[in-house]
């Protein structure tokens, strides 16, 4: 069997999908004119459009995997796809190998990202060839449901909506939920009042019956994640996410000392080089790899190895569920305990899927569908152009 098509596609439908209320802290924000910025929210009803790449074979299988950012699949197309025609779609860590060695440019940023969806997609190839979903193909799996923390992006931040919404994360089975600030340095004591504020309500609304997790979005500092650790800690959150960017490394670090509450990041880091270096510098606690960007199915697996030499979780951050939850399926739960479900976005991301990934009573039950278990719905598609 050989590779003989790589594509990508558009797809546009209607879709009646969430819309964002606020956005997250970001780094943007130490300027004043971009402090209100927001990107546009899909409004109910109107078109939606997500992007694919698909790889088929002269057997006639093919690998599906998005939606994916267009400009990822434009690398895939002018960079990847002349080292992939004519190869072994089964020869998963050959294939890997050369698509990272094949320009020094490939190991972070787009490229990678392009890379982690080629994988993913070759992955959803092979388990349709053994007729396996991809977590037994990966060694699972290692439980029958795999429990989520509800990841609560883009909900507003007034009082009484967030005593609402952790309300109902309780509700439906939610053992953890994340909350993101709003607020970073730009907005000084009153805005530290606010978050302080908004993890106070949630702790109030939830007591001991959720693990409370925090995201600053990369938009904090390393002494503004300080004061606030100092301020946050009687309330017991179970990590604070992303105070600065992966990058910066020697401020994770300075910032982890500072604290007892574990500190958090990785879904902008790139392969198992980029984690051995935050490990190596003691600099996070828990590993959000995301299988979307940091090398695909096939990186992620190593990276809970290395996680799992060093004694730390694995989360994968929620982009896109199935290449996260099929990777986690797989891995012990010590390794990897939770999923992470966007609840506002993964109506979007999956709104062009067949079957719908949705946890019932806080987990997400295994199905036995062959691949990443993807078929698109034709009937929810008005155009596919292809790229």
């Amino acid at each position: 069997m050989k590779i003989d098509a790589v594509r990508a596609f558009k797809v546009t439908g209607p879709a009646d999908v969430p819309a964002i209320e606020e956005r997250s802290s970001q780094q943007i924000d130490i300027y004043p004119e971009y402090t209100g910025h927001e990107r546009e929210s899909h409004k109910p009803g109107a078109p939606l459009t997500a992007t694919y790449i698909e790889i088929g074979t002269d057997e006639g299988l093919t690998g599906l995997f998005g939606p994916l950012f267009e400009e990822t699949a434009f690398i895939v197309l002018k960079k990847l796809r002349p080292w992939l025609l004519g190869q072994d779609p089964l020869a998963g860590e050959k294939l890997w190998d050369v698509l990272y060695r094949q320009d020094r440019h490939s190991h972070k940023g787009y490229e990678m990202m392009a890379i982690s969806a080629v994988d993913n997609a070759l992955w959803d190839l092979r388990g349709k060839a053994y007729g396996q979903p991809v977590h037994r193909l990966l060694g699972g799996p290692t439980r029958d449901r795999v429990d989520c923390y509800a990841s609560l992006l883009g909900h507003a931040q007034d009082s009484g909506r967030v005593r609402e919404i952790a309300a109902q994360a309780v509700e439906r089975g939610f053992k953890a939920q994340k909350w993101f600030f709003r607020n970073g340095p730009a907005q000084g004591i009153e805005g530290m009042d606010k978050n302080v504020e908004l993890v106070r309500t949630v702790r109030e609304v939830v007591g001991s019956k959720s693990e409370i997790m925090l995201d600053c979005g990369r938009g904090w500092n390393t002494s503004y994640a300080i004061r606030m650790l100092e301020r946050l800690a009687e309330l017991e959150p179970r990590w604070l996410e992303e105070p600065v960017p992966p990058a910066r490394v020697n401020d994770l670090a300075h910032i982890r000392r500072s604290s007892h509450i574990p500190i958090a990041s990785g879904e902008h880091a790139y392969t198992r080089w980029g984690f051995l270096e935050l490990l190596q510098a003691e600099a996070i606690d828990v590993i959000q790899a995301d299988p979307d960007w940091c090398g695909g199915i096939s990186e992620l697996t190593k990276i809970c190895n290395l996680a799992s030499a060093y004694g730390r979780t694995v989360f994968p951050h929620g982009h896109s569920i199935n290449p996260a939850l099929q990777t986690i399926a797989a891995q012990s739960p010590e390794v990897c305990p939770m999923a992470e479900y966007i609840w506002k976005t993964q109506p979007m991301k999956q709104w062009f899927h067949k079957d719908y990934v949705e946890p019932e009573n806080g987990a997400i039950v295994l199905s036995s569908r062959p691949g990443l278990g993807v078929e698109l719905d034709e009937a929810k598609i008005d155009k596919r152009v292809e790229l």
